[in-house]
């Protein structure tokens, strides 16, 4: 038992002593080389020195936020991070980065643009053609006013009128006629047939009482048809259809004619990233205050169309 505690001794001194060497021996190698933030020094078996990614850095916790948008638990963390990932990563800030705030901004609201009215009335009426019967030698046939008015005693409620409810009812009558896709979630398509069928209603819609009687309602959906092409005006100046604007911390977009904008509450600090305003930025708008601001925008460019009317027929 002696003579085995002896050896045990023995080998232990044997692998201090050659770790003691080495240590001297890489000291004394790696004395004069720097190998920069994350890397340490390493003799190589030819006894030459090597720069390589830290192995492990010590424990201490000082958190700070790399470029990455990474928090790290130090320093060395992130530069042994920066090494073994080749990606060069600085410190943006002490302590634990930020989390981002989504841009309000970025959002857009859910519109009819023409293409969209255009694509819808354009299956509608490709949906009427194939119920139109040509007339026959032995029999008479349809024509697409017959279609039509026969569609529109079935969904009128009796007042003669098409509303935006039983325009809609008439144009589900043909399921795969209504299903516009233009918005990843459901909810958003859904919202979007219902703003291309009031689109729809005010191509025609004279007395601008948001309903159409049958000729109203025939001259939407004639094949020979070519809605206008109505652009927005602001400041005057006129923009083209799916033009965008922005209005405080949200955007407006011109869709048909009309701008229509997104509802967010700004509060202080997004409206001063928004239009630069001081730290003491007016206060918040209410939803009336927001609702009056789009009627202004849209006022102003009735205004600008009408002035543009008169001066041609001058």
């Amino acid at each position: 038992q002696v003579i085995s505690v002896v050896l045990i001794l023995l080998c232990f001194s044997i692998i201090f002593t050659k770790t003691e060497r080495e240590l001297q021996s890489k000291g004394k190698v790696c004395a004069n080389v720097f190998c920069g933030a994350g890397r340490e020094c390493a003799v190589n078996e030819k006894g030459e020195p090597s720069c390589l990614c830290i192995e492990s850095c010590k424990p201490h916790k000082r958190s700070v936020c790399g470029s990455n948008g990474k928090t790290y638990r130090n320093h060395c963390e992130l530069h042994r991070d920066a090494c073994l990932s080749g990606l060069k990563i600085q410190v943006a800030h002490d302590g634990h980065c930020r989390e981002k705030k989504t841009d309000q901004a970025a959002a857009s609201p859910v519109v009819c643009y023409a293409a969209d009215r255009n694509e819808l009335r354009g299956r509608v009426i490709q949906w009427l053609q194939t119920e139109v019967v040509p007339d026959g030698w032995f029999a008479k046939g349809s024509n697409f006013s017959e279609i039509l008015l026969k569609y529109f005693k079935s969904y009128d409620n009796g007042d003669s009128q098409l509303d935006s409810s039983e325009l809609l009812k008439f144009i589900q009558h043909n399921e795969s006629v209504g299903e516009l896709q233009s918005y990843a979630d459901q909810e958003s398509n859904k919202l979007l047939r219902s703003l291309c069928i009031d689109a729809l209603i005010e191509l025609s819609d004279e007395n601008a009482d948001w309903k159409l009687n049958f000729d109203e309602f025939l001259n939407c959906l004639k094949p020979g048809f070519n809605p206008p092409e109505k652009k927005c005006a602001l400041e005057d100046e006129t923009f083209e259809d799916g033009a965008e604007t922005q209005v405080e911390c949200n955007r407006c977009v011109c869709a048909c004619g009309n701008w229509v904008c997104t509802a967010m509450t700004c509060g202080g600090n997004d409206k001063q990233a928004a239009v630069g305003e001081s730290a003491d930025a007016e206060a918040e708008m209410t939803e009336e205050e927001w609702n009056l601001r789009v009627a202004e925008l849209n006022k102003h460019q009735e205004t600008v169309e009408k002035m543009k009317a008169s001066t041609k027929e001058v």
